[in-house]
């Protein structure tokens, strides 16, 4: 996924210059604050086969022992007032991609057809926690803890307060 396009003075994506993300995008602000702390407290992220991220869905790639690269993404537990008739129980889905940068791991992520974006910026907890906030770049005042378990390098289980933000390949 490619944040190229026509500037606009309104987008989060103008800034493109001197971020701490690897894509060049706005950053997550205080990814690592007592919000997301309390957040990653309560929260338990197993990787069962029985979890609604075990099923295969989203886009078929080539997949190595990294997680970096191309995934599909969807997330679920909110409304998108952008989207006629969307409910918190319809998924929304989109592409994804992953990188990484050290102890960092940064997840860009669209839905609605690319029309919406959002950024995640997790920083590592052992060999498979991820721990960290999402920002929605195309309305940035809605930023959100969120918690994640490679599960695999097809696979990342997440919850944010409201809900799931999965990603597959």
């Amino acid at each position: 996924m490619r944040s190229e396009g026509k500037k606009n003075s309104d987008s989060a994506f103008d800034s493109g210059r001197g971020t701490r993300n690897p894509f060049g995008v706005m950053d997550v602000p205080s990814p690592d604050d007592e919000e997301v702390s309390a957040f990653a407290a309560g929260v338990k992220l197993e990787g069962l086969s029985s979890d609604q991220n075990a099923e295969a869905w989203g886009i078929e790639g080539d997949c190595d022992d990294a997680i970096g690269g191309s995934w599909s993404s969807r997330w679920s537990g909110g409304a998108d007032p952008t989207i006629p008739g969307d409910t918190e129980d319809k998924w929304k889905s989109g592409r994804g991609e992953v990188k990484t940068a050290g102890e960092r791991v940064f997840l860009l992520f669209d839905w609605h057809h690319g029309v919406r974006k959002g950024l995640i910026d997790a920083r590592r907890e052992g060999a498979k926690g991820l721990v960290g906030k999402y920002i929605n770049l195309t309305d940035p005042k809605i930023v959100r803890p969120w918690v994640g378990l490679i599960v695999s390098n097809q696979r990342i289980d997440g919850k944010w307060p409201g809900g799931r933000l999965d990603f597959r390949r």
